[in-house]
């Protein structure tokens, strides 16, 4: 079991004020509904209750779906393939229980380390940036330097030849360095501007997929947000969960959320990744964009 990370600028999130509906709909007499997640890994932890710290494995682990469910560290239930296993056969499964926390442990181990290098590669950036600066006042003052010395060879009538041929070829490489350090500073800039246009669109885009998700629960389309697997809409049609939703639907959300329909829109929540993404295709600048929710 591998538990999802973002990297680059994201960062894990262990979830710790969200309430799980598995906590509170435990039946013991009815197996439990599980095809539709069986490879969704993840690890929840719920601190919502003061002094009762509430975690939720699910994996899928050489071959077999296991869920885990503990209180203050210590298991109060386990469902295999679905079924709920009874208190007095855990121990039967001790050595794959055992075996699945560690791999978690391991999991925050590597995302704390993930993050911290993306703290230190964020930090050597802004170095680099103040670095460029200086190359480019150094390099001004290297011109003029290069003008000095220029000067210094027509005053001194006995200068070699050679000796002024270096001079000029100092100030030519003085001034492409300055042309350089100026072209680096100012994509630099642009990129910085990118940087903050995408992240204000992915903000945008989060906050406008969480009321489509709210929309979709009161119509009634889907009866929980969990049980949103996948939706895609464009200007032709939308689907919920591979099902195309009838044109009436499809009218009010396409005229709703012209944003999505406009360009390929699409929304998973998969195994693949721990939480919510999306991507969405824009038909005029031809880019993806992923938006995460956790």
């Amino acid at each position: 079991m591998k538990t999802n990370h973002i990297k680059g600028g994201m960062l894990l999130i262990v979830t710790t004020a969200l309430t799980i509906s598995a906590f509170a709909q435990q039946n013991d007499t009815m197996k439990r509904a599980f095809n539709m997640g069986r490879y969704n890994n993840s690890d929840v932890i719920d601190n919502s209750v003061p002094g009762k710290a509430r975690e939720h494995i699910s994996t899928n682990w050489k071959g077999r779906y296991y869920e885990i469910l503990l209180v203050n560290d210590k298991i109060t239930g386990l469902y295999v393939e679905g079924e709920k296993i009874p208190s007095e056969k855990w121990g039967a499964y001790s050595k794959t229980i055992a075996a699945i926390r560690e791999q978690v442990r391991k999991d925050r181990i590597q995302a704390r380390k993930d993050q911290e290098q993306a703290r230190r590669d964020q930090r050597q950036a802004m170095l680099d940036e103040q670095q460029a600066k200086k190359d480019q006042e150094q390099a001004a003052r290297d011109q003029e330097q290069a003008k000095r010395d220029q000067e210094q060879a027509r005053r001194d009538e006995l200068q070699a030849k050679e000796e002024q041929e270096d001079a000029q070829r100092d100030q030519a490489q003085a001034r492409l360095d300055q042309e350089q350090a100026g072209r680096d500073q100012e994509q630099a800039r642009l990129d910085q501007a990118q940087a903050r246009k995408d992240q204000e669109e992915a903000r945008k885009d989060q906050a406008l997929m969480k009321q489509l998700i709210a929309d979709l629960l009161s119509d009634t389309i889907v009866p929980n947000e969990k049980s949103l697997h996948e939706m895609t809409l464009n200007s032709e049609e939308m689907t919920v969960n591979g099902t195309k939703q009838p044109d009436n639907v499809f009218q009010k959300y396409k005229e709703k959320y012209k944003r999505f329909a406009g360009g390929e829109f699409s929304f998973e929540n998969s195994g693949n990744r721990h939480g919510i993404h999306m991507s969405r295709q824009s038909i005029s600048s031809n880019m993806s964009q992923d938006v995460r929710s956790f």
